[in-house]
């Protein structure tokens, strides 16, 4: 083989990669790529038939998961460490597997159509290329309470593994039930206690967390019935899920579906979430995220934050939610922020979302505040900007469809709204939209309007803002001759006056 072939493989593998990862180019908000999907009566999306269906994953698919592995992988089995799956505690029979699977860059199985226990226990790395962790039967968690002394916070860690793949069509069961009947938020007793004698509620244990994992794909696989948590990502980098079932009653604490901490290029997709809490959820440090093909309910929607907590600094960039479908759940797609907080959430998009049944379909909130004793406002808050929600269309179970409740001292900029459509559920009554400290540009269908409108000075303040003083602003915005910013329609002249005002 001649010296140049490695070479030439090398360069081929690197220009892949980049392939792999081009969507994160951050692209203008006001233009889009995203193909827009129809919507059903019912609303739910629908593709032309020439494309690959998406949203609710087919029946076929869960029920018949294929785990390939490449030709050659060693393959580990935890049966052959002295797992029994028994009822009795394999954690170390996992653990001695873990161990020689990662030295040799095996494949760890467990089994089909048998049930392991494991107390907490981490999976780490460095391991050679190629390990991977097979779950073709069930995992589930020691169901005492106790074992969780030493760390209260995790059940299974997968930790600093890269070039790694979990897969197998098997199941994690976070057996959750006692640690709801624990939480102070559904334990009244429980909060007394602890307002008593001024300590917090005590937090319960993510299921499955992976951190500082990278070139991480996580496939085919079932979480249900998580202590909180059910999976999170956290400081990793270049990361796919997909075709994951998350499920948890719509009554369990905490218990949110996938979530991304400071974690960088992550593409999750194909994915069926219903759980106590957010079906997804990013919070700060998490910047290129790319979230496709979910259905979500029941659950608490897909939420950028809580952001700032505690005074502190947040960032949150480059985010694009595309093509959702939300049914019965307590928000749609939701920005929440503390005040207090400072640093920033922007470039965000919201695409494509059918939403049925849904309450606050779309909320923007910069007053969260999820404790037992009020928030004060303060001064300093997160600056949220460059938000774009195009094609969501649906029913709102709540009077309130777009609710934009933006700081007072750092208010929401440059949100753009283009086709978003929600009526009520069941067609009797109305919904309406508030909007405080917002500036905001629409076109296309917008309904329901903001009601008060905001004030003469805010949305010329918006004009500034965005620099309308630029007409390729408007040649790019093709607004077509009429929109909406702030109160009433402005024809493409009036701008244009305006634009002499201001000059």
């Amino acid at each position: 083989m001649s010296p140049q072939r490695p070479l030439f493989s090398l360069i081929i593998f690197l220009a892949s990669l980049s392939l792999c990862f081009c969507y994160y180019m951050e692209e203008p908000l006001d233009q889009t790529n995203a193909e827009r999907y129809p919507v059903h009566h019912n609303w739910r999306l629908i593709k032309p038939k020439h494309h690959q269906h998406f949203g609710f994953m087919p029946r076929t698919s869960r029920a018949t998961w294929t785990s390939s592995r490449p030709h050659g992988t060693v393959v580990v089995s935890v049966d052959d460490y002295g797992a029994k799956a028994d009822g009795r505690d394999d954690s170390e029979a996992f653990e001695k597997a873990w161990h020689d699977a990662c030295s040799r860059g095996a494949a760890l199985v467990v089994p089909q159509n048998r049930i392991y226990l494991l107390k907490p226990i981490t999976f780490s790395g460095p391991c050679q290329p190629n390990t991977a962790f097979m779950v073709h039967g069930t995992i589930k968690a020691w169901p005492q309470i106790s074992a969780y002394e030493q760390d209260r916070l995790h059940w299974i860690v997968f930790d600093s593994v890269s070039n790694f793949r979990v897969d197998g069509g098997g199941t994690f069961n976070g057996n959750g039930k006692k640690w709801w009947q624990n939480s102070c938020k559904t334990n009244p007793n429980l909060v007394s206690h602890a307002l008593l004698i001024k300590l917090p509620c005590k937090d319960g244990p993510t299921a499955v967390t992976f951190t500082g994992c990278n070139n991480l794909r996580v496939a085919n696989l079932r979480f249900i019935d998580a202590q909180q948590m059910h999976v999170t990502f956290q400081k990793c980098f270049n990361v796919i899920a997909s075709n994951l079932v998350v499920r948890a009653p719509e009554n369990s604490p905490n218990t949110d579906g996938i979530h991304v901490s400071e974690t960088q290029n992550i593409q999750i997709s194909n994915s069926d979430i219903g759980t106590g809490d957010d079906c997804v959820s990013i919070v700060s440090g998490s910047q290129n995220v790319r979230v496709t093909d979910i259905t979500c309910g029941p659950g608490h929607g897909i939420s950028i934050g809580s952001l700032g907590a505690d005074n502190s600094e947040a960032e949150v960039s480059n985010v694009v939610v595309n093509r959702a479908t939300l049914t019965g759940t307590t928000n749609g797609v939701r920005i929440k922020t503390w005040q207090g907080g400072s640093g920033y959430a922007r470039n965000i998009k919201f695409l494509n979302i059918a939403m049925q049944n849904v309450t606050n379909p779309i909320i923007i909130d910069q007053y969260y505040c999820d404790q037992q004793t009020p928030c004060r406002e303060q001064k300093s808050g997160v600056q949220l900007s460059k938000v774009l929600y195009q094609n969501i269309r649906g029913t709102s179970a709540s009077e309130v469809a777009i609710k934009f409740d933006c700081s007072r001292t750092v208010p929401c900029r440059e949100i753009y709204v283009q086709d978003v459509i929600l009526e009520p559920e069941g067609g009797s009554g109305g919904t309406i939209a508030t909007c405080e400290n917002v500036r905001y540009v629409n076109r296309g269908k917008f309904f329901p309007q903001c009601s008060p409108p905001p004030r003469i000075s805010m949305w010329i303040a918006d004009f500034m803002s965005i620099d309308l003083r630029n007409d390729s602003w408007l040649q790019r915005m093709d607004v077509g001759g009429l929109m909406d910013v702030g109160e009433g329609f402005l024809s493409m002249d009036g701008c244009r006056r305006k634009k002499e005002l201001l000059e």
